[in-house]
C-alpha cells in the first residue's frame, strides 16, 4: 500500500508528537524522505527517539527501513523541478562530476550486491524461447530500450523494439501472443505508456520480463520475471548506468546460448561492414 494511505490509517492511534511527524510527512515528503531521524525531529519540534517509535508504531523495524520506503514512494511523484532542488552541492564542475560519478559508482554496488540471479536465469530462457520478442521502453527508458533491441536483432530471429510515432504502441503489439515474451524497461517516472503496454500484452497472455528498479515498481506488477537495477536519482537526471551493465549481461548471456548459430552471421556481417566501409579500419592521421 502507498505509504501515505498507511500513515493515514494508522493517523487515530498514534501520540500527539507521532501526529506531528505524519502531518509533516504528507506535506513534505519530498523533504522528509531525505531527513535524518533527528533533523525530522527538530524539524517537526520532536525527539528523535519519538520519530524511531513512529517508524515502529507503523510497522518498520526502525526509521531507516521507513525512510527507504519513503524514498521509494517518492521516485515517481517528484516533479523534475523538485528533484533540481534536492541536488547534493554543484558549486563546481569538479564536484558535480564526482557526485554523479559516485551516485553511479553507489548504484552499480547495490545491483550487483541485490541481483536475483534465478530471475535472470529465468528471463534469458523465456527470451530464447519465444517465438517473437518485444522490447518496450518509453521517455528516458528509450535509450535502454534501443540499445538493447538492436544487440537482440544480431542474435534472435524476430525482435521488434516498440517505439513512439505514427503507430501507437497497442498497434505495434496487436499481433503479441501467448508465445511471445515482451520485455518491459521501466524507471522513475515510471511511463504510463508503458505500464498500459505491460497491461494490454498481459491480457494476450505474453509472457513478460520487467527491467526496472525495484520489486514494488509498478512493471514489476505485471512481470513473470523482474530484473532489478538501481537508479537512484541525482538532480533531473536519471541514473542509467547499473541497468545498462545488467542490459549488457543479458544480452553477453543470450550470446552464449546462440554463440554456434549467429558465428556465421557474425562472419556475413563483418564482410559487409567492410565491403561498405561500415567502420573505420585505418585510424592513421592523413597529412
Amino acid at each position: 500500500m502507498d505509504l501515505i494511505k498507511v500513515i493515514q490509517n494508522s493517523f487515530n492511534k498514534l501520540s500527539k508528537g507521532q501526529k506531528l511527524i505524519a502531518e509533516y510527512i504528507m506535506n513534505h515528503y519530498d523533504k522528509a524522505a531525505f531527513m535524518t531521524a533527528a533533523t525530522l525531529g527538530e524539524t517537526v519540534g520532536v525527539s528523535e527517539s519519538t520519530v524511531v517509535r513512529f517508524a515502529n508504531t507503523l510497522g518498520f523495524e526502525g526509521y531507516r527501513e521507513l525512510q527507504k520506503e519513503l524514498q521509494e514512494l517518492i521516485k515517481n511523484k517528484l516533479t523534475t523541478v523538485q528533484r533540481i532542488s534536492l541536488s547534493g552541492d554543484f558549486s563546481n564542475y569538479e564536484n558535480a562530476l564526482k557526485q554523479v560519478v559516485k551516485k553511479d559508482m553507489d548504484n552499480m554496488e547495490r545491483t550487483f550486491n541485490e541481483m536475483d540471479y534465478g530471475a535472470f536465469e529465468t528471463a534469458v530462457e523465456m527470451t530464447l524461447s519465444a517465438n517473437t520478442v518485444y522490447v518496450i521502453g518509453l521517455r528516458s527508458s528509450s535509450f535502454l530500450a534501443g540499445y538493447l533491441g538492436f544487440y537482440l536483432n544480431f542474435l534472435l530471429d524476430d525482435v521488434k523494439v516498440i517505439t513512439t510515432g505514427p503507430n501507437d504502441v497497442f498497434e505495434q503489439l496487436l499481433k503479441a501472443n501467448e508465445k511471445d515474451v515482451v520485455i518491459g524497461i521501466s524507471y522513475p517516472r515510471y511511463s504510463k505508456r508503458t505500464l498500459e503496454a505491460l497491461d494490454y500484452v498481459k491480457e494476450k497472455g505474453c509472457q513478460i520480463i520487467g527491467i526496472t528498479d525495484s520489486l514494488i515498481s509498478p512493471a514489476a506488477q505485471y512481470a513473470d520475471a523482474t530484473l532489478i537495477a538501481s537508479s537512484n536519482m541525482l538532480s533531473f537526471v536519471d541514473s542509467l548506468v547499473a541497468p545498462m551493465s545488467l542490459i549488457n549481461g543479458f544480452i553477453v548471456a543470450i550470446g552464449m546460448e546462440k554463440k554456434e548459430d549467429i558465428t556465421t552471421y557474425f562472419e556475413d556481417l563483418e564482410y559487409i561492414w567492410k565491403k561498405h566501409g561500415v567502420y573505420i579500419t585505418n585510424n592513421k592521421n592523413k597529412s
